[in-house]
């Protein structure tokens, strides 16, 4: 019997420590968060100054794996990035819808665009 409670115990640890954590869990808002941060390094908003509606990022849909965080620029592209709620990898596709174009652009990773205080 002092088995299997030692068993179940050494489970439970196991098991806690192999969870997401508070901190380690991608929220709504971290997934915006990252993905504004590495908008606003990697794209030009000095167009922004004079009107600051022409580029923006909102949160899209949502689904049981992912956020969406949607990136309208000023030429009218978009590009939609798809936030893995368990693993943090964001799968980025353009989309231009004058031409009718989509493609995709690559991965990033959420926790390198996110504060580190997070």
């Amino acid at each position: 019997m002092k088995h299997l409670v030692s068993c179940a115990l050494i489970a439970c640890l196991l098991y806690s420590c192999s969870s997401n954590t508070p901190k380690d869990t991608i929220t709504a808002e971290k997934a915006y968060e990252g993905v504004s941060n590495y908008c606003h390094s990697n794209y030009d908003w000095s167009i922004t100054k004079e009107n600051p509606s022409i580029m923006y990022v909102e949160m899209g849909e949502e689904t049981d794996s992912t956020y969406q965080v949607v990136f309208r620029s000023y030429t009218g592209a978009y590009v939609y990035f798809y936030v893995n709620k368990t693993s943090g990898i964001i799968r980025m596709v353009d989309h231009v819808p004058m031409l009718n174009i989509q493609s995709e652009a690559g991965t990033i990773n959420l926790f390198d665009y996110l504060d580190k205080a997070n």
